[in-house]
Parts: structure tokens; C-alpha cells; sequence
């Protein structure tokens, strides 16, 4: 009978930043200046970082913070990413780093919550639909990542 690593959900350390940046981009090894981007957000909390930990590997992450979007309200806040190992992917870590988010934003006051995710990630929309978001269908907008055109969507639910 063998037992599996205990997850531990934690703010993000600076020596986390590299493998936040290989999760965050995991088709390739990150650069120094992805490894930078995501020490300096967890250095001044821009967005504020926690990470999922498994037996002393991170198998995930999320960044929160206030929405981005133009015009919103001090009482929004946005997750502005989650990412989990393929492995591990249906195993309770994206709900895990959605309830520290969660937890995270009610700290900070904020009343709604919203997630801007590509049409095409079918098993992100699901997981944010799951956890009880709803698309808002005047949001669906087309975004320039890199030189790739990729459609999203605005989600949003109340925090609490």
C-alpha cells in the first residue's frame, strides 16, 4: 500500500520562480526573463502567487489579484492565471489553488471574481464553470498572444 504526497498550497517563495515559469509555459524551458517576470511578481505581489506543492514539487500555481480590466471596481478581483501539471489535472489541485484564491481575494475585500480563459482550453472553461463562474457572453474578444490570434472570454461569480 503505498501513499501519495500531501498537497500543500503556499504563498510562492523568489526560489519558486523558475518552476513557476516552467509551469506557466510548460512546452518549453523557461527563459531567464520569464524566470525575472515571475520573480518580480512574487517579490512585490503583482499578482500575488500561491503554489501548489506535492512532496516537495510544485505541481501548480495561481496568480490573483485585482482585475485588470479597465473601469472595474476596487471590489473585483481577477485571477489572472492557474496552471496544473497535466498529471495532476483532476485530482483536486486547481480546486485547491482556486480556494486560496478565493480566500486571498475575500482578504482583500473583493466582492466578484473574474477569469478571462481561451475558447479553446475546453477543460479550463469547464473547471472555472464547475467551480461556479459564468460566462459573460459581451466579453468574448480576440486577443494577440505573441503573433497567434486567440479568442477569450470573460468569466465572473461572487467571491463568496
Amino acid at each position: 500500500m503505498s501513499s501519495s504526497p500531501l498537497l500543500l498550497v503556499r504563498p510562492a517563495e523568489l526560489s519558486d520562480a523558475a518552476a513557476v515559469a516552467a509551469l506557466h509555459r510548460p512546452e518549453a524551458a523557461p527563459t531567464p526573463r520569464q524566470v525575472a517576470f515571475w520573480r518580480e511578481a512574487i517579490e512585490f505581489g503583482e499578482p500575488l502567487i500561491h503554489v501548489a506543492d506535492k512532496g516537495g514539487q510544485l505541481v501548480g500555481f495561481v496568480g490573483f489579484d485585482r482585475s485588470r480590466d479597465p473601469k472595474t471596481k476596487p471590489t473585483v478581483g481577477e485571477v489572472w492565471a492557474l496552471h496544473v501539471l497535466p498529471d495532476e489535472q483532476g485530482q483536486g489541485v486547481g480546486l485547491a489553488l482556486w480556494d486560496a484564491a478565493r480566500e486571498g481575494l475575500e482578504e482583500e475585500g473583493c466582492t466578484v471574481v473574474t477569469a478571462w480563459v481561451q475558447l479553446r482550453e475546453e477543460r479550463a472553461l469547464r473547471f472555472f464553470e464547475l467551480a461556479g463562474f459564468k460566462r459573460e457572453m459581451t466579453t468574448l474578444r480576440t486577443a494577440l498572444v505573441g503573433v497567434e490570434r486567440l479568442e477569450e472570454i470573460r468569466l465572473k461569480r461572487n467571491v463568496v
